[in-house]
């Protein structure tokens, strides 16, 4: 039987990415590369997902021009398309890529305001869809109009169904989600810092396991990952810096962690698979992509070393 994986993008959007020979403060700029993909944090998920051969459906809100043109552009995609209707309009996401640095400037917009009717409307389709679901990620932001605790909420809905949840968000969502015990977090460095107000790794990793997550991945960005869990603890470390474009890079590494989970695979593996996956999409063009021919490369080479057994 096919495993099937969930993912949840309140807040999905068209993203676009430009391509720039120098960005430039003050000045008009010639756009060279343009791309255009559905986006939101478990839309790239679950194209990552589909890559590596998983069946996996995506819901959560779409609506607009916007939201049109995200699911014209989603309906060529393996992703099954389950989003839920808005009468406001999806927001984009604009990436603009520096060749001569290549470094990334991010704008994102909020989203549409969602109205008490239609997160019912979304919670009917969710509760459905976890009913065939073997795994689930809650991932991104909240749009306006939806409340805080919404992830609390769905994370208590997924447990109630015995469906593996992992939740990647930040702040106060990330806050009152993880009282929820979500089976996993991953949080990156400032995330972490915030919630826990450490900046030390295995400290802050601990202390977001005490607050209620049954296993904490942190995200360190080119120095891997930490990994802090019921079965031990771990850290995971790409065998090179990269350059490239990082938007999207964690939404692979959840990709890569939750893929392991259906799969069964140890936590040594699941590590590997997600850092490898992770430092791949840095050398893909755009968010949801990874460089297959430089995972395959990177994943018997990514350096897993174990800490002493957590008793936290």
């Amino acid at each position: 039987m096919t495993e099937v994986i969930l993912t949840v993008t309140l807040n999905t959007a068209l993203d676009l990415t430009y391509g720039v020979p120098a960005l430039v403060p003050h000045t008009s700029h010639r756009v060279g590369d343009i791309s255009e993909r559905p986006g939101g944090k478990g839309l790239n998920v679950a194209r990552v997902l589909s890559a590596l051969g998983h069946e996996t459906v995506v819901t959560g809100f779409a609506g607009g021009a916007t939201g049109a043109v995200l699911r014209d552009l989603l309906a060529g995609l393996p992703p099954r398309d389950a989003l839920v209707a808005v009468a406001g309009n999806t927001r984009r996401t604009i990436a603009v890529v520096d060749a001569s640095t290549g470094d990334t400037t991010q704008l994102n917009e909020p989203g549409p305001l969602v109205t008490a009717g239609e997160w019912a409307a979304f919670l009917a389709t969710y509760r459905k869809l976890l009913g065939e679901a073997d795994a689930v990620a809650l991932c991104g932001s909240l749009p306006p109009g939806i409340h805080v605790g919404a992830y609390a909420e769905l994370v208590r809905l997924a447990r109630t169904a015995d469906v593996p949840v992992l939740l990647d968000t930040s702040g106060e969502p990330l806050r009152r989600g993880i009282a929820a015990r979500p089976d996993l977090i991953k949080p990156n460095a400032d995330e972490l810092a915030q919630l826990t107000g450490s900046r030390e790794p295995l400290r802050a990793t601990r202390d977001a396991r005490r607050r209620g997550a049954h296993g904490v991945i942190a995200s360190l960005g080119a120095d891997g990952m930490l990994a802090v869990t019921p079965d031990g603890t771990w850290r995971a470390a790409p065998p090179a810096r990269v350059a490239g474009n990082p938007t999207g890079a964690g939404d692979s590494a959840v990709a890569g962690l939750l893929s392991g989970l259906v799969e069964g695979l140890s936590w040594p593996d699941r590590l590997r698979r997600a850092v490898a996956l992770s430092t791949a999409t840095v050398l893909a063009p755009a968010a949801g992509e990874f460089d297959r021919a430089a995972y395959e490369e990177l994943l018997p080479r990514v350096d897993v070393e174990e800490y002493a057994p957590t008793t936290a």
